[in-house]
């Protein structure tokens, strides 16, 4: 008996051999294990180069600094907004699993095309010289192989994003308090394999490719992501994959236009409800029900739909105009819950807005300051160490101590909620470039006392003090990722995880380019009204960058009225689901 309870399937979900997943044998902690090496592995490679890219296409592409920072912005913008691609195909076609071998052998193949070219003095462009000047920048076929590598590496890294925290996540049986606990574990340690990665990138990789050469630091994250690959498929006999279940973008805009039709057909509002109410062709499944194998019964007893967004309601009709858009009540839900957490994800946008300036103006800020730890000069570059090493010690503080405590207290399972955490991040976000703006005041107070406004010396500050910014704004990244990574997938439909949780990079690519918008804005502003433009000088100190600071301070304490303004009234899945 207790034999045949453990072998029982997983509804909705196949081994790796396209077989039924059974309990006791697939998923769980074990196998998601896996995904967690595979994750320091798979940022250490992107990470390795997306951190110094910049130097490399000016030093060694020969490309102007602006040419080189618009490069790379959209180079790294560009590999977050694929994760889009990636959690789509993961939902609609293949399994997480495929979508992440696929995705590792593209980006494995970009890394050998750049090793390749970095490695050849023929296939880059001619080295400077006082009799080249100026220097020739990459063009034609060089120019052709350059970013063919890049953009294969974007491609890879889009859908290693989009497919690869949804598999992990997809480990855990969520019918189970225990499952799910087990589940918001996998995602705080994920931050933390995340962050691993990222702090050999930053260190060891990066020393590699200023001090032995860029294709030594091409090669080490050529060999990442192939050693990523058997570490993968050695796990795959622990994995239960769920079964794709078709394009949830097509699911989203059949409702959408079967709603919009029938509001311009149907005289009644009220035909929905009634016309569904006697239909047994529409049934209401629920996700827990699907990955269960339970009470099957209730496919044929639907639910009415419930009354937010009533005009999605209009989708549900006896007979639509077209037979394509016929929808059922589970559709309609599916979709209500979509638009439900899109002001979610709009309102992360600004926070990482934020944290792109830790690569941008600190970095320039800390080169300005004293960088010696005794004898020990850390380069500017480097100081992303500081956030990294922060939520590596903040992670399993959080999941093994601050969780545990909450929970005793609040007496929920959750202890924290996912809108809690995140808003704990945008709180964090605020504070952080308040303190960003009272740093740079005494950074320049010190500049002009010494008189080093115009110099290149070291100013006589510590750079631990840029570091302060960078562990306020470290923390913040902790509990929204996590929490954005957890929330999306647990809110969103079954048939639409990959795809919501890659809603969380995609916040990330569009806050890089939100914070060149708002760059681009400010120096307009502030330069039309006959003043000198804030960002814009000889050096950093002539810079107005404690009143920016100030500006997004402000933008950020805006966006969290807004953000409170949609995470009040939300209700979670489960919530809405004993209503």
């Amino acid at each position: 008996m207790e034999e045949a309870q453990q072998l029982t399937r997983w509804e909705g979900y196949v081994d790796w051999r396209n077989r039924p997943a059974l309990k006791g044998r697939h998923g769980g902690m074990l196998a998601a294990s896996f995904v967690l090496v595979v994750e320091i592995l798979e940022n250490l490679a992107y990470l390795a180069n997306a951190s110094n890219l910049v130097l490399y296409l000016s030093e060694n592409m020969h490309l102007s600094p602006s040419k080189s920072a618009n490069n790379v912005t959209i180079f790294m913008g560009t590999a977050f907004l694929l994760a889009l691609l990636g959690g789509f195909l993961s939902d609609a076609f293949l399994t997480t699993y495929h979508i992440y071998l696929i995705s590792a052998v593209v980006e494995f193949l970009g890394l050998i095309i750049l090793t390749v070219q970095a490695r050849s003095a023929s296939l880059r462009p001619p080295e400077c010289n006082p009799a080249n000047i100026p220097c020739q920048e990459v063009d034609g076929g060089k120019a052709a192989m350059l970013f063919l590598g890049l953009y294969l590496v974007a491609l890879g890294v889009g859908g290693i994003k989009g497919s690869l925290p949804p598999h992990g996540a997809e480990q855990f049986n969520e019918a189970s308090p225990q499952g799910r606990k087990q589940r918001s574990t996998f995602f705080n340690y994920f931050v933390f394999c995340l962050s691993c990665g990222a702090l050999i990138a930053v260190t060891l990789v990066v020393w590699i490719e200023d001090n032995k050469g860029w294709e030594w630091g091409f090669g080490i994250s050529t060999i990442a992501i192939l050693l990523s690959i058997p570490i993968f498929l050695a796990g795959s006999s622990f994995y239960r994959n769920k079964i794709p279940s078709g394009s949830p973008l097509t699911t989203i805009c059949k409702v959408l236009v079967a709603a919009l039709i029938n509001a311009c057909t149907c005289k009644s509002p009220s035909n929905a409800i009634v016309n569904m109410s006697t239909s047994p062709s529409y049934p209401a499944e629920t996700g827990k029900e699907a990955e269960e194998g339970t009470d099957k019964a209730t496919e044929f007893n639907p639910q009415p739909p419930t009354e937010s967004l009533k005009f999605l309601n209009r989708a549900l009709v006896n007979k639509p105009v077209h037979p394509v858009l016929e929808c059922t009540v589970q559709q309609v839900e599916e979709v209500k819950i979509v638009i439900k957490i899109l002001p979610i994800f709009g309102c992360t946008i600004m926070l990482n807005c934020c944290l792109a300036q830790l690569s941008t103006f600190s970095v320039q800020q800390a080169a300005t300051m004293n960088t010696k730890v005794g004898s020990m000069k850390v380069p500017p570059a480097s100081l992303p160490v500081f956030p990294v090493l922060f939520i590596m010690i903040l992670a399993p503080v959080y999941d093994h101590v601050i969780i545990p405590f909450a929970r005793k207290v609040t007496k929920s399972e959750m202890g924290i909620t996912h809108l809690q955490r995140i808003g704990i991040g945008l709180v964090l976000s605020i504070i952080a470039m308040a303190v960003a703006a009272f740093v740079e005041i005494k950074r320049k107070r010190v500049a002009t006392d010494s008189g080093l406004l115009d110099s290149a010396s070291p100013l006589p500050i510590t750079f631990f003090w840029i570091a302060l910014q960078y562990l306020f704004l470290g923390s913040a990244d902790l509990f929204t990722l996590a929490g954005l990574l957890e929330f999306f997938f647990t809110e969103a439909p079954t048939s639409m995880r990959s795809l919501a949780t890659s809603l969380s990079f995609a916040s990330l690519a569009m806050g890089y380019y939100l914070s060149t918008v708002i760059v681009s804005i400010v120096n307009d502003v502030t330069d039309h009204s006959g003043n000198k433009p804030w960002l814009s000088g000889s050096t950093i100190n002539h810079y107005h960058l404690e009143k920016f600071y100030w500006l997004l301070c402000v933008l950020s304490a805006l966006n969290f009225l807004h953000y409170l303004f949609w995470a009040i009234p939300y209700k979670y899945r489960s919530t809405r689901a004993n209503e």
